[in-house]
């Protein structure tokens, strides 16, 4: 599957219409459910194949974040072989308390894996989080970034992105299918 077939298989599984709520409690009439993706496993697995070669080789641990990173941080684990841990937004307050579930990432170089890039606050949080347990985060890996900024969202914690798709290349895939 190249890359405008993927934009497109993504945009029709996703791209939803309706009255939706969205987080600022307005009501938009389309809605991205990014989880349409993320929970079929050939296209999930297709996502994962394009993130690969977007993994520096410098990367000792890859870095899922809580929720939608996870499954697509394990996928990539599987074809890679690289170990991952999963992030949490926040430490459990029970069992072992850790915010990065899996090995212990100090003294590691740690890529982050995200689905959705729009802010990149996830993933500065969990950056932050990472450097204070000693790991080095300095990519980040998304599958769809909705930043629309040059360079991504993270230059002001020294992160580099890099993204699978761009909503530009959802909307030409959209635009080109006559949607």
């Amino acid at each position: 599957m190249d890359h405008s077939e993927l934009a497109l298989l993504i945009d029709r599984t996703c791209r939803l219409t309706g009255a939706f709520t969205l987080r600022s409690g307005q009501i938009a009439g389309e809605y991205f459910d990014k989880y349409l993706f993320e929970s079929q496993p050939q296209i999930l697995r297709a996502v994962a194949q394009e993130m690969v070669p977007l993994v520096p080789p410098s990367t000792q641990v890859l870095g899922g974040l809580e929720l939608g990173g996870i499954p697509l941080a394990t996928m990539v684990s599987s074809i890679t072989g690289l170990p991952v841990v999963f992030v949490r937004k926040k430490a459990k307050e029970y069992g072992t308390r850790r915010l990065a579930e899996g090995l212990d990432v100090g003294g590691t170089s740690v890529t982050l894996i995200e689905d959705v890039l729009t802010t990149g606050g996830a993933v500065r949080e969990a950056t932050g989080a990472l450097r204070a347990l000693g790991a080095t985060v300095a990519m980040a890996i998304c599958a769809i970034d909705r930043s629309g900024l040059p360079g991504g969202p993270l230059k002001d914690v020294e992160v580099e992105t890099r993204s699978v798709l761009t909503k530009a290349d959802l909307d030409h895939a959209r635009g080109g299918a006559g949607g």
